[in-house]
């Protein structure tokens, strides 16, 4: 497929345990003198929603209606997590409970890597009373929703029957029910629609064979038949997913992950777009590849990171041509290249609007690439376009030119931006060598004082001549009838 449905007119509950992401972000420099530790400069602190509130973040970046049910603790970090669902706009119910905390976890980065997490929870059942609460919350929101997502993180609230007390009333309404799944005991998911494990999580119930997909199908339409499933969706990591089913033979999906900086918030990823795709009218083995399709991305990007509904459009747009996704936002963007540089590589940017790429396009892409080791282009938006060329430009769409650029060989990524210079781009990326055409001049080239200043160069290509988009349309339009 290329093109997404419209999933602002689903509404998916969440229902489960709520976490806060913390991340405290530094540089490491030295060892301590106390223990062999790494001694780590911290440079800045962040907050995000993990968990099930890392699952409605997800339906929220792919513009499908949500709705968060989940606990909090009488502690600060409930207020701070309560507030960032609030500022997000998350749709959310989250009871008080006084006998847990606020589940929180605290990583500690440097160089994109992770030294340790510190974990704050505590994991017990909790009390009839909560799971009351809860139950009849989500009885509430049963009306609008067309599919419910359980998010099992082991902090408590499924240790009790309250997944069997959803999935029955679900059932009874018939709607679908996609679990996250922990621990062992998988009887308390009997009945719902997917389970989505990944491989680790699939072997605490079912001992398989990693590189035996024979035997790991055996099993996996085993434990169907057994829990009344209608399907198990296995994330296999660089294997890519697995999706079994009672009667069909096994889909097994390729990764489509590039770069791999940080799985972690991977499998809520998963689990929002394959229900949210589902539940929109998507067969499932086509839900379940748009799900792989979105956990290539949110991989490249480092800590727990969203899936969006731009990235996942352009994501497939690209695939249409290529096969895979070069064409990222700028924070995307951003991290790669640090990853990049850490490993030595020269990086060069060029920009432009690409409209009807033609073979002076062509050229001028080669000869930048030769110019490094990896190759970015700020492309123009539509938008963009129309305020540099008219109203009636661009001829082709920013996405498709996006998919074309993406394809030529020696482009690594594809940046659009909606200004009419690229100058925001290239201060992030503060390329080593900056590519313009030869109707340029190196005094006359936006941002050539930030990479001249931070030691890089500005190189001018020469135009192929008789060669540009203007009379490539001048060639195609019809010659106006002469009147006599």
């Amino acid at each position: 497929m290329t093109h997404l449905p419209d999933f602002s007119s689903r509404t998916i509950v969440v229902i489960g345990d709520v976490m806060l992401d913390q991340y405290f972000w530094g540089d490491v420099e030295r060892i301590s003198p106390e223990a062999p530790v790494p001694v780590v400069k911290v440079n800045k602190k962040t907050t995000s929603l993990g968990g099930g509130g890392n699952v409605a973040m997800n339906l929220k970046g792919l513009k499908s209606g949500h709705w968060l049910i989940g606990l909090r603790g009488f502690d600060e970090n409930g207020k701070h997590l309560a507030a960032i669902l609030d500022k997000e706009a998350i749709r959310h119910s989250l009871a008080t409970i006084q006998t847990h905390p606020t589940t929180t976890k605290t990583r500690i980065l440097s160089q994109g890597q992770q030294l340790i997490r510190l974990d704050e929870e505590r994991s017990q059942s909790i009390d009839e009373q909560a799971v009351d609460t809860l139950f009849n919350i989500l009885d509430d929101c049963l009306d609008t929703a067309a599919g419910v997502i359980i998010s099992d993180y082991g902090k408590g609230i499924f240790k009790s029957n309250a997944a069997q007390r959803i999935i029955h009333r679900c059932r009874s309404l018939n709607i679908p029910v996609f679990v996250d799944p922990k621990g062992h005991d998988w009887g308390r998911y009997k009945g719902a629609t997917c389970i989505t494990p990944n491989s680790a999580e699939f072997n605490i119930v079912a001992s398989f064979d990693e590189f035996d997909d024979s035997t790991l199908e055996k099993q996996a339409k085993k434990t169907i038949e057994q829990l009344n499933l209608q399907y198990i969706l296995m994330t296999r990591g660089a294997r890519g997913m697995s999706l079994f089913s009672a009667h069909h033979p096994a889909v097994h999906i390729s990764t489509e992950a590039q770069e791999v900086f940080d799985v972690s918030g991977a499998g809520d990823t998963v689990i929002a777009t394959l229900a949210t795709a589902f539940c929109a009218g998507m067969e499932m083995q086509n839900a379940a590849r748009l799900a792989n399709t979105a956990a290539g991305i949110v991989v490249g990007k480092i800590g727990t990171k969203p899936i969006m509904h731009t990235e996942l459009k352009q994501a497939l747009s690209d695939i249409a041509f290529t096969g895979a996704a070069k064409s990222v936002d700028v924070g995307r963007a951003a991290e790669i290249v640090k990853e990049w540089r850490k490993d030595g590589q020269r990086v060069v940017f060029t920009n432009g609007c690409f409209d009807i790429l033609h073979v002076g396009h062509i050229q001028l892409l080669h000869a930048a690439a030769a110019q490094g080791d990896r190759l970015i282009i700020g492309l123009n938006s539509d938008s963009s376009v129309k305020i540099l060329k008219g109203e009636s430009r661009p001829v082709v769409s920013e996405m498709e030119r996006a998919a074309l650029l993406s394809s030529i060989r020696g482009v690594d990524l594809v940046v659009m931006f909606d200004e009419e210079t690229p100058i925001e781009l290239i201060r992030r990326f503060t390329p080593d060598v900056l590519v313009k055409g030869g109707d340029y001049t190196p005094e006359t080239v936006v941002g050539r004082e930030v990479v001249e200043q931070a030691g890089g160069r500005v190189v001018i290509i020469p135009l192929v001549d008789g060669v540009s988009t203007t009379k490539v349309i001048a060639s195609i339009q019809p010659e106006k009838p002469i009147r006599t």
